[in-house]
């Protein structure tokens, strides 16, 4: 393999040579020398050629060690063989500087732990990999100290990545006011690192811990001294370029700091001892409104001198690209008057004394000239953590917004004194404007780093080059203001370029000197920060970028009509890679697998269109990384940028088996509806069957699950044979899907019942329909569309006239709610089943006006079905047990692993038990026999009762039957789901008929059977 290297390391260039590379050879004897996982395969290597920049470089091949002894064996063996090494940590690198053409070594999977946390002289030692929250989380509980630089990536950033990029985050205030400083360099104190040449070394301040690169480095440091004081701006955001103002003497010739922030150009970490600060437990949080941004800029110093533990800014572009994207529209009514904001956030011993300190401030602005618009306090945990989501979405939403260009990183972190902020957002926008750019001014107003996301044109000529245009002049702007070209990412690809414009050459050349002591071969992450790549090249878009145009069934109206800008939705913030809350990626939560991330998926979907390692729709490579998503939806509502991947694995599948048979389960569970149509026939022996190890081998399941029985009778024959019963009231259509009308009807009737009993006039359509839920999760979507269309011609007349539509299983709502508009969005019938279509709960608690729902005091764990809240959400669920008197746990428990028919399949058996074990399974286990197990979602309901709990949970509308049967104090006893009302049986002429049936049945059979001997024999 040809790999780019350095022509000659004597002279200043970028990597413009080739080098030939033996990669076989090396894959070869890494699978013999490391005990961790080696991954050369072209799916493999698609994951990493980009993180969350504008680059793209494919790399040679994937170590994922599991020990440190790997980590030196790796980089041993990229020596013997002249390969570039790149570290790797959670990959969110706005940059370029974590994708490159080297053999990347992925921290994250394994070498992720605390190793020691020394309260008393509050430091840390912990694994590259290990991602910050579960850093923080562990000290604040347990020591009430807390880590001060939080990048809004804390839930899964990793250290090895911070170190590398130098980060800094919202409460590097903190840290620089209760702290060592607000940078990561100034929270580091020792580093165990590892160079391109073998050896190992533990750096601190006084000592690189090897004698000779000490003595270069101080000769290094003399030389250039003056030049540094000259040229370093002293602010608290200077990131770019290599921290030799670290190796002066009145520094400390702090080596650790000063190789962090080198963004693996020049060793790789191995362990890192890190500072702790205090955590105050209570905070409070201020927010100011200015008439402006520019404005709040303004008063930015009075803020800092309140010394408070953070002060960011938001601006009304901002807010009002979130109002588009409708990213938490319920909490922007929080803020108060104006269109600049700070948030400023305080805290203390006790609430009080937090507030007081807020109050303090609140007062001393009034005084001042200038004084905010409006001010409004925030000591409530709940609506503190609102506002700071607010925030915190900024990325996501200024992304993709509807009816303007997508926006791009390239000028996305300057950074000025606090003192100038003000003139240079004025100035910044000024020039934007000149070239036509947008964007949303917001970030670390406290230490002057502005984050922005601009609408620069990447795909033609022109549009590169007024981007280049852009980025010197707005170098250039941000030097006149004192301030530093990158305040929080790193320089990577995209900065670097510029650093001569910060530093002057001879700083520049003091960079080479520098890296060149620690990397003397220049193997490290070669063409970033130092002799890097231009600006231009290696772009993943670019001005060669035609991606195919795809026909499609669904319409993708959210990314014009194209599944190419689809899978261009990811840009890398890889939030997917939470551990330990939300619902998105369930898979990856139990693999930390990159892969199994939705962020890992898209890359390869994109890949497959526009590569050249995997090739189009038949691709394994792209099915295989497709294979554990669970189609949970938990992307298209937790995902900043909403990347939908269930709808791209659908429509991928689709194509994928286009005029080819699919695997097995894909008919015994994508026809369920058609099976379980045939099976209310003869239930009895349709569920003797379906235990059978026959039908389980042949259908994919595994022999560990049990296949939930069909019902004697069916909800709709229930409902038929019922005398009408009116409620009075509106006309309410019931939707009878598929497995609660075959296999739970006892959920049905408990539903109909609530409903009567709040007035409405239930009705269940008859005759065979299905929203055709489990044909999206195999790509079946011909036929998907069919039911659909068979759905919105029957219940046509009651759509037209506003009737709602409510529904018991939380995924077939989804259907009408998300895929059907998906499909269709211009259909007006379509648009109007979908929003006239509710859940259960949130119908009730919603239209149900005068009615009260009955009491019952009991404990409850709530479960939420990833669908459920990715339409809408479970608050209503929770309000109206809470409506009832139940004291209500909501679980973070993500999804639980079922997910239809995913979780019995053979080859997911195992994540799928894994994913309920995460947090869901044990809670149950763990709740008091009398607590309520409440869970809307039929495959919810079945992982519990399958997953060795003891328990059975109930719908909502059975825990409503529950309370109208016993009354508030519910059943006697333990286990309140046995007294919930059992499923209707069969009547005596039909039982008879049946078993008339089935006798013939079993006589053919036997018939069957001896024939086929016969003929044996």
């Amino acid at each position: 393999m040809r790999v780019p290297t350095y022509p000659d390391r004597r002279f200043a260039s970028p990597p413009t040579a080739f080098e030939e590379v033996d990669v076989r050879g090396l894959e070869h004897d890494l699978e013999r020398a490391v005990e961790g996982e080696v991954r050369f395969k072209p799916g493999d290597r698609v994951l990493y050629t980009t993180g969350g920049s504008n680059y793209r470089q494919v790399p040679i091949g994937i170590v994922i060690p599991r020990t440190t002894d790997d980590v030196v064996e790796t980089v041993r063996l990229c020596r013997e063989y002249r390969a570039p090494v790149l570290p790797h940590g959670a990959g969110t690198s706005l940059a370029g500087q974590s994708s490159n053409v080297a053999v990347v070594i992925d921290f994250s999977k394994y070498l992720n732990q605390i190793v020691e946390i020394d309260a008393g002289r509050r430091l840390a030692r912990v694994q590259p990999g290990l991602i910050l929250d579960h850093l923080r989380k562990p000290a604040e509980q347990e020591h009430r100290l807390t880590f001060g630089p939080d990048p809004s990536t804390h839930d899964h950033c990793t250290f090895g990545g911070m170190i590398g990029n130098n980060s800094c985050g919202v409460r590097s205030i903190m840290a620089q006011f209760y702290g060592p400083g607000p940078r990561m360099s100034d929270n580091v104190k020792e580093l165990d690192v590892l160079l391109y040449d073998g050896r190992r070394l533990r750096v601190r301040e006084g000592t690189s811990g090897d004698p000779e690169i000490d003595r270069r480095l101080l000769e290094l440091r003399d030389r250039y001294a003056d030049r540094i004081r000259e040229r370093y701006p002293d602010i608290p955001r200077r990131v770019s370029g290599y921290n030799l103002d670290d190796l002066l003497p009145e520094k400390g010739f702090d080596v650790a700091a000063a190789l962090t922030g080198t963004e693996g150009t020049c060793a790789t970490i191995l362990e890192a001892t890190v500072h702790l600060v205090d955590s105050p437990p209570c905070r409070s949080l201020l927010v100011l409104g200015y008439e402006d941004e520019y404005e709040a800029a303004d008063h930015v110093c009075e803020v800092l001198d309140a010394k408070p533990l953070g002060c960011e800014g938001v601006d009304a572009v901002l807010l009002e690209d979130m109002k588009v994207v409708g990213i938490h529209d319920e909490y922007l009514s929080m803020l108060p008057d104006g269109h600049g904001f700070l948030l400023v956030e305080f805290g203390g011993e006790t609430k009080d004394e937090a507030d007081e300190k807020a109050h303090k401030l609140m007062a001393e602005l009034k005084k001042g000239g200038g004084a905010p618009k409006d001010m409004k306090l925030y000591d409530d945990k709940e609506q503190t953590a609102h506002v700071w989501e607010v925030r915190e979405a900024g990325l996501g939403a200024t992304a993709f917004i509807p009816g303007k260009p997508d926006t791009y990183e390239g000028w996305e972190d300057s950074a000025v004194p606090p003192e100038r902020l003000g003139r240079y957002l004025r100035d910044i926008r000024k020039l934007a404007g000149k070239y036509g750019y947008e964007s949303a001014l917001y970030g670390h107003y406290g230490n002057g780093c502005v984050h922005a996301r601009w609408n620069f044109d990447l795909r033609s000529e022109p549009g590169i080059r007024a981007f280049r245009s852009f980025l010197d002049e707005a170098a250039d702007l941000v030097l006149s203001h004192g301030g530093s070209i990158s305040g929080e990412h790193g320089d990577g690809q995209s900065k670097a370029e510029l650093l001569p414009k910060m530093f002057g050459p001879e700083l520049v050349e003091g960079f080479r000197e520098f890296k060149s002591i620690w990397d003397h071969d220049w193997k490290m992450n070669p063409g970033k920060v130092v002799d890097p790549y231009p600006i231009t090249s290696n772009l993943r878009l670019g001005s060669g970028y035609r991606p195919p145009q795809v026909k499609t069934h669904f319409a993708f109206p959210n990314d014009n009509g194209s599944f190419a800008h689809a899978t261009t939705r990811c840009v890398g913030i890889g939030k997917c890679r939470r551990t330990d809350s939300g619902v998105m990626c369930p898979s990856f939560m139990v693999t930390r697998e990159e892969k199994h991330t939705t962020r890992g998926r898209a890359r390869t979907l994109w890949e497959m269109l526009n590569g050249e390692e995997i090739d189009g729709f038949r691709s394994e490579e792209a099915k295989e990384a497709l294979d554990l998503c669970l189609s949970c939806k938990g992307c298209t509502n937790d995902c900043p940028v909403s990347v939908d991947m269930p709808t791209l694995k659908a429509e991928f599948l689709s194509h994928h088996y286009q005029g080819r048979l699919r695997p097995r389960p894909a008919y015994a569970f994508g026809l369920i509806d058609q099976a379980a149509r045939l099976a209310s026939k003869l239930p009895a022996v349709a569920n003797l069957f379906a235990q059978s190890r026959a039908f389980k081998l042949a259908a994919g399941i595994h022999p560990e699950r049990h296949v939930p029985p069909f019902a004697p009778v069916t909800l709709k024959s229930w409902f038929a044979s019922r005398p009408s019963v009116n409620g009075g009231g509106r006309r309410v259509i019931l939707w009878a899907d598929t497995f609660t009308n075959y296999l739970e009807p006892e959920v049905g009737i408990a539903a109909v019942e609530a409903l009567e009993e709040a007035g409405f006039h239930v009705v269940v359509p008859a005759g065979h329909l299905c929203c055709g839920r489990p044909l999206y999760d195999y790509g079946m979507l011909d036929l998907a569309e069919s039911y659909l269309r068979k759905v919105l011609g029957r219940l046509g007349d009651d759509i037209r006239a506003g009737t709602p539509v409510v529904g018991i299983e939380p995924s077939c709502v989804a259907v009408f709610k998300d895929e059907l508009v998906q499909l269709w969005p211009n259909d007006e019938d379509a648009r109007r089943l979908s929003k006239q279509t509710q859940h259960l709960s949130e119908f009730l608690c919603e239209q149900a006006d005068g009615w009260s729902p009955p009491i019952l005091q009991r404990r409850a764990l709530l479960h939420g079905h990833c669908h459920h809240k990715a339409t809408g959400g479970i608050a209503p669920e929770k309000e109206l047990l809470e409506r009832m008197g139940v004291e209500v746990e909501e679980l973070d428990s993500g999804c639980c692993g079922m997910a239809g028919g995913w979780g019995y399949e053979r080859g997911h058996y195992d994540v799928s038990i894994a994913c309920g074990e995460r947090v869901l399974l044990p809670k149950v286990r763990e709740a008091s026999p009398e607590t309520l197990v409440v869970a809307d979602g039929f495959s919810c309901r079945s992982q519990i009762e399958q997953g060795r709990t003891g328990r059975r949970a109930l719908h909502a509308a059975q825990v409503l039957a529950l309370a109208r049967q016993f009354g508030a104090a519910g059943p006697p006893g333990a286990y309140p789901e046995r007294a919930a009302p059992e499923r209707p049986e069969a009547g005596p002429a039909r039982a008879a008929t049946r078993a008339a049936v089935a006798v013939g049945a079993a006589a053919a059979l036997a018939g069957a059977a001896r024939y086929a001997y016969a003929r044996m024999s």
